[in-house]
């Protein structure tokens, strides 16, 4: 199970690196939560197509995922967090930036998609 669960993580920001609304769409139950640094949101289809076509293509670069945890509530909920290492195409000073990132996995219609997703950025030691 938690190698299918971080693989569709994997896939998950590969399509958001690539700018594939498709997949992303796809891996998503909507409405999501998503929470951040700006905040809690329940986001519809509509709304989340908006958030996504705001963010530049080829501005997010994975650079590495760590630390994967993952725990089986039931048969069709999971949970998972990670540490993911990203590059920003418009940060300035060009460093990686490091977030804990957390998902919840609802298996519907055979397939799973994320239900809630959480990022908080690491502070720089």
């Amino acid at each position: 199970m938690e190698t299918q669960i971080i693989e569709l993580e994997k896939k998950y920001w590969q399509a958001m690196e690539n700018h594939d609304y498709e997949t992303v769409k796809k891996l998503t139950l909507f409405p999501c939560m998503i929470a951040g640094k700006t905040g809690l949101q329940s986001v519809d289809e509509s709304m989340f197509k908006k958030m996504f076509e705001s963010v530049d293509s080829g501005k997010i670069k994975v650079l590495n995922i760590s630390d994967v945890e993952e725990k089986l509530i039931t048969e069709n909920t999971t949970i998972i967090g990670y540490v993911i290492e990203l590059e920003m195409a418009d940060d300035k000073e060009n460093s990686p930036m490091k977030c804990v990132c957390t998902s919840t996995w609802i298996k519907k219609n055979n397939n799973w998609v994320c239900a809630l997703h959480t990022e908080t950025e690491l502070s720089k030691q």
